[in-house]
């Protein structure tokens, strides 16, 4: 009878050992994995640092070209920042956290406006993307009042899916500076102040 027992007891330790190895490996598996993306988001946070500081060197130069073509008199004020309004308004999205299957948490959008002029509102679209760069889902977003040389921020929702996501600006409108600007609408061929809310009346030649 001592007999019947010792196969499905070695069977069972047996068991136990495969069981025991197989989860020491998904272990060093989701250790492992971890890992990368803990140095990915490192890598990510590494490039974006570079990016702002390079920005902020653009920035300091644009500004300094401004006081210098203001105090010129070669161009009005405002007129400089409706034509170069790139250089000075911005949109950028925060650290996030992604899961380890996917989706995305604790994301917030910042625009910074980098002009004399407050804004009245930005409209801003988030696109959710998988890693293949396929977009899952897009979301808009209005961020309103925001300060001249300064910058105003949203949280925007979780996903559920996603590990990375892509931030555009979509409209920026500002009364104080007499600009309005639209991704959608086309600018008027040979107009070079083409972002005007009103129109300049022409000058008398």
């Amino acid at each position: 009878m001592k007999r019947n027992y010792i196969v499905p007891l070695i069977l069972c330790i047996f068991t136990i050992i495969l069981a025991l190895g197989y989860c020491r490996q998904q272990t060093e598996v989701r250790r492992v994995l971890t890992e990368n993306q803990r140095l990915w988001n490192e890598n990510r946070d590494l490039r974006k640092s570079l990016e702002q500081s390079n920005n902020v060197s653009r920035q300091i130069d644009d500004h300094q070209d401004v006081q210098q073509r203001v105090a010129g008199q070669f161009v009005e004020r405002r007129a400089y920042y409706r034509r170069n309004w790139q250089q000075f308004i911005t949109v950028t999205n925060s650290d996030y956290r992604t899961g380890f299957l996917g989706g995305i948490k604790n994301l917030s959008i910042t625009v910074r406006n980098q002009t004399e002029y407050p804004i009245d509102n930005a409209v801003v679209t988030v696109q959710y993307m998988r890693s293949n760069g396929e977009v899952f889902k897009t979301e808009q977003y209005t961020i309103n009042n925001i300060p001249e040389k300064g910058e105003r921020s949203v949280a925007a929702s979780n996903s559920r899916k996603g590990s990375k996501v892509s931030v555009k600006l979509v409209s920026v409108t500002s009364q104080a500076m007499n600009f309005c600007w639209a991704a959608g609408k086309p600018a008027p061929a040979g107009n070079p102040d083409p972002f005007e809310c009103v129109p300049s009346p022409p000058k008398n030649p």
